[in-house]
């Protein structure tokens, strides 16, 4: 039984790690939109970013490939999670067959 309440909280853990991470991520590009120095909100934001995952990741598994495994699972879901709560509503969830795959 403990076993399964420490990887609950393990998974957990990396939702909250995913929530801050892609959070941070949609705030910081909404910032960088509206600035005049983009270039001065992704540099910071990504540092500060990486270096709460990291840190997180690597205090969580604490040498344990398993726990490394469910924190990357809660952080896995919590892009999906974050990536449908940013969606705009008028946003197509197809392609049309005219739109291009890359950029000019």
């Amino acid at each position: 039984m403990n076993e399964i309440l420490i990887g609950l909280l393990v998974w957990l853990a990396g939702l909250l790690l995913g929530a801050i991470f892609f959070g941070g991520l949609w705030w910081t590009v909404r910032k960088c939109v509206s600035s005049q120095r983009p270039a001065l909100w992704l540099l910071p934001s990504l540092l500060l970013r990486m270096g709460i995952t990291l840190a997180g990741f690597y205090f969580i598994a604490d040498g344990h490939w398993q726990r490394m495994l469910l924190c990357l699972l809660g952080f896995l879901m919590a892009r999906l999670a974050m990536t449908r709560l940013t969606r705009s509503s008028g946003e197509n969830l197809t392609r049309s067959p005219t739109e291009t795959r890359h950029a000019p």
